[in-house]
Parts: structure tokens; sequence; C-alpha cells
């Protein structure tokens, strides 16, 4: 069973929560965290994308980029706008979007459980970004950002994290996406610590490379210190607990670039081959298996046949496989949506206009609104020990970096 452990937070002073919470590190640009902080001293976005205050154009793995996001997060500490908490606990943090919530467990994990895969994973991650995140935890001694875990939900921890989120608050604000964060400290621990050692696998649903790096920055730790135990901090790393039933993935949207030779009527003949294809004014996909493709001006809805796909298949089965599999290599010329830079990827927060906008613009040929992955089928191809293709699920709401930090001391 994978373990979990309370930690004395690094978080704000009441009166800083709101300022100091950020979007996290990888959801903005450069240019876009530089907007955010603007007039902010404060925002987090100056530990965890120091980046912005270098010189614009400075190379974003030098020395002196780490060593500005150090050099934030000491001054914040210096000022009193960052505190660290003298008693180990645990926290409850909920997020309400559009109405919905979902309440997860702040904690830290083991990397030793990451390693042996009773943490699971679902994605491939990038030398250098696997880099880029280490050096950041090493250089700042501390997990700034938390990894986003689920797990199949359990009632007796449901219940105990509902129990704690009825006491008095820790910090409650509504960010300026109009998604509110409230979290509660869950000082008496062992009750949740019992209840959740009967959870057999936790699930990286966002944070491979936050998960990847903790793991390498503390193996590196150990590897460094004479007198390891297996008790020191940097054995653990801050993570959010939700039960899977309460998170909502939404869809990871595909635009490409060119038509690979090809005429808006002779893509549409050819995918009139790969399923049923009906021109249609509603550019979401009602169900698996269906994908609306925007092109020359109008939305279309490819329905692929229910019994040509394998539902034993846990990746083949998935829309975004499909898609790669019978659309974009073999009639789009695009062999590997990881590297090849004729198609992007848009989160499906920002709508089916966004998509439209894009080709509109002349900048793209068309674009495929999907269907989102389920996170039953997340964890299907988590346990098969396989590997989702590129940009397979978006998370909403984004949890907020800087409210909960954990020191490797």
């Amino acid at each position: 069973m994978p373990r979990i452990q309370p930690f004395k937070a690094i978080r704000p002073a009441r009166a800083h929560a709101k300022a100091v919470a950020s979007v996290p590190y990888d959801v903005v640009n450069r240019d876009e965290a530089a907007a955010l902080a603007d007039g902010n001293p404060n925002s987090f976005l100056h530990v965890i994308r120091p980046d912005i205050d270098v010189p614009a154009g400075t190379n974003p793995y030098a020395a002196e980029v780490y060593a500005a996001g150090r050099a934030s997060l000491d001054r914040f500490l210096a000022e009193g706008v960052l505190q660290q908490d003298s008693d180990s606990c645990l926290y409850a943090y909920r997020q309400i979007m559009n109405g919905v919530p979902q309440i997860g467990l702040v904690c830290c994990c083991h990397i030793d459980d990451y390693a042996d895969d009773l943490i699971r994973k679902h994605e491939k991650t990038r030398p250098a970004k696997e880099d880029d995140r280490t050096r950041h935890v090493t250089v700042l001694n501390a997990h700034a950002g938390p990894v986003f875990l689920s797990y199949r939900n359990d009632e007796t921890v449901d219940a105990l994290v509902n129990t704690a989120a009825q006491t008095q608050p820790l910090y409650d604000f509504v960010a300026e996406d109009e998604v509110q964060h409230t979290v509660w400290r869950i000082t008496e621990t062992g009750p949740y610590i019992a209840a959740m050692s009967s959870v057999p696998l936790f699930y990286v649903a966002d944070g491979h490379h936050r998960s990847a790096s903790a793991w390498r920055a503390g193996t590196q730790r150990r590897e460094a210190n004479p007198r390891h135990t297996g008790s020191e901090e940097y054995n653990w790393f801050l993570s959010v607990l939700f039960p899977a039933n309460q998170l909502k993935i939404l869809a990871y949207n595909r635009i490409i670039q060119d038509l690979n030779g090809l005429s808006a009527d002779d893509l549409l003949s050819k995918l009139s081959k790969v399923g049923l294809l009906e021109k249609t004014d509603r550019p979401v996909p009602a169900a698996a298996g269906i994908f609306c493709v925007y092109v020359d001006g109008s939305w279309y809805r490819l329905t692929v046949p229910t019994e040509s796909i394998d539902k034993s298949d846990a990746v083949g089965s998935l829309d975004v496989a499909i898609l790669e599999n019978r659309v974009l290599r073999p009639i789009l010329g695009i062999n590997d949506v990881r590297t090849d830079r004729r198609i992007d990827f848009v989160g499906g927060i920002r709508g089916t206009g966004e998509l439209e906008r894009l080709v509109d613009s002349g900048e793209w040929a068309c674009a495929v609104s999907m269907y989102p992955t389920s996170m039953q089928q997340l964890m299907a191809v988590s346990d098969a020990n396989q590997i989702m293709p590129p940009k397979s699920t978006w998370f909403e709401p984004k949890l907020r970096s800087g409210l909960l930090m954990h020191s490797l001391d």
C-alpha cells in the first residue's frame, strides 16, 4: 500500500494567501506568467517561474534563473509572506468550479512508492522537463507545487476529509478565474493515515514531471548523505489525493497545420471511409468514438463504428489513439504526435470557439474536437503499465501553487 505522511508546511500568512497563490508553472509561458505576476511582488510565480525575473531571452535553464527562484522564496520567508508551521499536519483542499466541488487530502507520499509503482503513471516524461524540475527542487530545497494524485474512492477516507471541511478554514478565497479555493488544517492525522492505508494504489492524474523530479531529487540526496536513515524529509514529496469519482477530465483538442497536400473535399472523402461523416452544428462530441472536425468553415461529425474498437485494448480503445491510428497517421501524415510540429493541442477549457478562431485565422488548416478520456480509462492504462498518447487528459480546475510547500529538510 502507498504511504502518506503529514508535514511541516511552508505556507502563506493568512492575509497573503490569495496574492501568493498562483497557477501551476506549466500552464503558462513566460510572457503569460509575467503578465499574471505584474504588480504583485508576492505572486508565487516569482518562485516557480523565476524566468520572469531575469532578462527576456535568458536561457530558461541558466543557473541565474533557479537562483532567482530561490531568492524570491528567501524574500517571502524573510518578509513574513510565507512561514513554516512548527507541527506536522495534513490538510483538506477543496476547489469549487462552476458550482461543482472536489476535495482532496494534502499530504506527502513516499518516493519509493513512486519507484515501486504503487503510485502509477500513464505518461512518459521528457528529460529536459525532468532535469528542470529536479534542479528547481534541489535549488529551492523544497517541493513548490503538489503532484495531483487520485485513488479509487474509499468511503472512510472521504468521510474523514469531509469532516475536516466542517471546521474553520485556514484559507478561503476566490481566484481570478472564479474558482473557489479552501484549505483546512488537520492536526489529528492518525485516523487519516490509518484510513488511507487501506487504499491499494494511487494514480498520477497530473504532475508526472513533478513526481519524477521529486524521486530524482530524493535519490540524489540519499546518495549524498552517508548518514541516510530513511527517515529524512527528502524521501517524501508533496501531493494532493482526490477520489477518482470527484474528478472530471476535459477534452484535449487537436489542431493541424496543413492537410498533407489534400483539399478539404479530399480530406472529407477520406474521413467518410473511417466512419459515418455528417455535417453538424454541434461541435462537441456526445460520446466516445465520435470526433467533430472543423475544416473550411464547417463542422463535421465523424462516428467510428463501435464494433471496430477493441475495448480490451486499454490504450488502443482511447479516442486519442483511435484518432492517431485512423486519421492523423494514415491520412494527415503525422507519424509522431510528440515531435511533429504540424500538430498542436488545445485544452478543452478554451472551448471549441478557440478551435474555430485558430483555423479561421489561416494559421491552421483543421481542428478536431475530442470526447474526453475518463478516469476509468486513465486507471486502466496505468494498471496495464502502459502509456497514453501525448495530451490525452486535461484536468480542471488546476491546483494552486504556493498555498502549501514541503521542505526537503
